[in-house]
């Protein structure tokens, strides 16, 4: 059973069905209850979202209004109207892309036929309706919690899991399988979708912010991730014990602590370049055995170096960590 919670949008679901039923009351108007159940359905996730839903069901409603006391006054206050009328509008609605206030419309719709006659004073009296509830819900979607704690949470669990998986790889390299079960990889993926969803919402609640330096940070760590996992069948293939093994354990052992330090992914281009320099200055490979084992570590930094181009290239604002 889950744990019994009241959020934020809840309350504010709750307290602003209040005060535009209040409202609509305190001006006697007609089905003044209508005003809540616009106001439920206009309160969305995030601000963006809020006001694209109030915009398309302000649009519809008033459309309704109008378009619905034509039809009943050529054909009648009719069952068979109704009908009429839905098999017209739900089709404008998709023309116009305003679906979303397909079933506020019909309230409004059912509304001029349970009073059977349409008047200035019912035209009047709808428009207020939907202005209160559509209002209300604006009102209440102003506020939205801040997400920068949430997201730098999931950055400091991402970081937290590269640390690890490098960390293993240079451990591999040294001392040959350990058991690491690499349950840091799947967790990684799956941080990386929600933290991508959350800052996406984040730019949602910005009007005059269209991108986030956090959604594309976790762009950058998911294409990182792509890479390590290229470079594990990698290391798995290394089983010959030779000097240049313990060389790329001691480089990936860098970057790996550097996650958190600060440093910039650049100066670990420049010292990976180095040490490939070293490597070329090293007397050949002798054997098959050392030769695929050297081959598979070249490779193996090649993967290294495109892991810290790719922190390079990342314009996103955060601080530079490797």
């Amino acid at each position: 059973m889950k744990k019994f919670k009241i959020g934020y949008r809840t309350a504010k679901t709750a307290l602003g069905v209040t005060l535009a039923i209040f409202i609509a009351q305190f001006f006697e108007l007609e089905f003044f209850t209508s005003a809540g159940i616009l106001t439920i359905l206009c309160i969305q996730a995030t601000k963006m979202k809020s006001i694209i839903s109030a915009k398309s069901r302000f649009i519809a409603c008033t459309l309704s209004l109008f378009v619905s006391g034509l039809i009943f006054e050529i054909i009648g206050y009719h069952p068979v109207a109704i009908g009429l009328f839905l098999l017209l509008f739900i089709p404008i609605t998709v023309m116009f892309k305003i679906t979303e206030g397909i079933v506020t419309s019909t309230v409004i719709l059912l509304h001029v036929y349970s009073t059977g006659h349409y008047s200035v004073s019912l035209i009047w009296n709808e428009l207020a309706i939907i202005t209160i509830g559509i209002g209300i819900a604006l009102i209440m979607n102003l506020y939205m919690p801040s997400m920068e704690n949430e997201l730098k949470g999931y950055q400091e669990k991402i970081e937290r899991n590269y640390n690890k998986i490098l960390l293993e790889l240079a451990a591999y390299l040294r001392h040959g399988d350990r058991g690491w079960s690499g349950e840091e990889i799947p967790e990684s993926v799956n941080l990386l979708n929600k933290a991508k969803s959350l800052a996406f919402r984040d730019v949602e609640n910005h009007f005059k912010r269209n991108e986030n330096s956090y959604y594309h940070y976790f762009k950058m760590r998911e294409r990182q991730l792509d890479v390590l996992e290229r470079m594990i069948p990698i290391v798995s293939t290394i089983k010959m014990d030779v000097e240049q093994a313990d060389m790329v354990a001691d480089f990936i052992e860098e970057v790996a602590e550097s996650i958190h330090a600060g440093n910039t992914a650049i100066i670990h281009i420049n010292n990976l370049r180095k040490l490939t320099e070293e490597f070329q200055a090293m007397p050949l490979p002798q054997g098959r055995t050392e030769f695929e084992t050297r081959a598979s570590l070249r490779h193996l930094v090649k993967e290294l170096e495109q892991y810290l181009i790719i922190k390079c290239d990342f314009k996103g604002g955060l601080k530079q960590y490797a």
